[in-house]
């Protein structure tokens, strides 16, 4: 299968502090790739890279097919970027900024471009409100949504559910899988581990600058040490005792 991201030996040091110490990896086209990572770990500066927001100290990585250091341009006319936090203009409605972002991909009938995607995320009902009245994942939902005007072949979602309710994080899930059964390639940066499992078609985890693990989630279960049966003495959830005294209370 043809290689949407290709990185190999990649670098960067801030001062004196080495972030990325040889970073190797590589994205499937249309597949949702995740990159685990406690904080700190380098997971965001990796994004950046991609993104062409940020120089690397060394290391190659190639994007849709462009190196990401000489031919910037032609990576971002490929990839979208969803941050930690919804960027959204809060004064303009949710239509308004759909507009606003097909106007500035120069697209073709900006307002059919907006319609469009209000009605494929859900939120045509929410369209003439301002973004500062959306729900937490109606925001996340509509910043998706602006990533995508123009159809890129490569989003980057860098932590999206980040401070999400349950709710809302399960919605952003649904989005996810959707544009991956469409064709779009996801690179996924998270902490949550149940959305890894949840999303991922592979996982790599990224620690003290350097990928430790590469993998399905069923390759890397075969690096876990094999269960070991133990038989221990179950001590009963306040739910189970509260359901045991009902049941005596009724048969009294």
């Amino acid at each position: 299968m043809e290689k949407a991201i290709q990185v190999k030996g990649l670098r960067k040091s801030f001062k004196d502090k080495e972030v990325l110490k040889g970073v190797d990896f590589e994205v499937k086209r249309g597949e949702i790739f995740a990159l685990l990572g406690s904080n700190g770990a380098g997971k965001t500066t990796i994004v950046r890279i991609l993104t062409t927001l940020l120089k690397q100290g060394g290391g190659t990585a190639v994007v849709n097919g462009f190196d990401v250091a000489s031919k910037p341009e032609h990576v971002r006319h490929a990839i979208s970027l969803t941050g930690q936090f919804a960027a959204v203009d809060e004064i303009l409605t949710g239509r308004e900024n759909l507009i606003m972002i097909a106007k500035l991909r120069h697209l073709k009938n900006p307002r059919q471009v907006a319609d469009n995607m209000l009605k494929r995320f859900g939120l045509t009902d929410a369209a003439d409100r301002k973004a500062s009245t959306y729900s937490g994942g109606m925001r996340r939902r509509l910043d998706i949504a602006l990533s995508l005007v123009g159809n890129p072949q490569i989003i980057f979602l860098d932590e999206p559910t980040t401070g999400l309710d349950p709710e809302a994080r399960i919605e952003v899930w649904r989005t996810v899988k959707e544009l991956s059964d469409g064709g779009t390639t996801i690179f996924l940066t998270t902490q949550y581990l149940d959305e890894a499992e949840q999303l991922a078609d592979r996982i790599a985890i990224l620690h003290e600058g350097r990928i430790i693990a590469n993998g399905t989630l069923s390759e890397l279960k075969k690096l876990f040490p094999q269960a070991k049966v133990e038989y221990v003495e179950k001590q009963p959830s306040l739910e189970e005792i509260f359901l045991a005294i009902i049941g005596n209370k009724e048969a009294m």
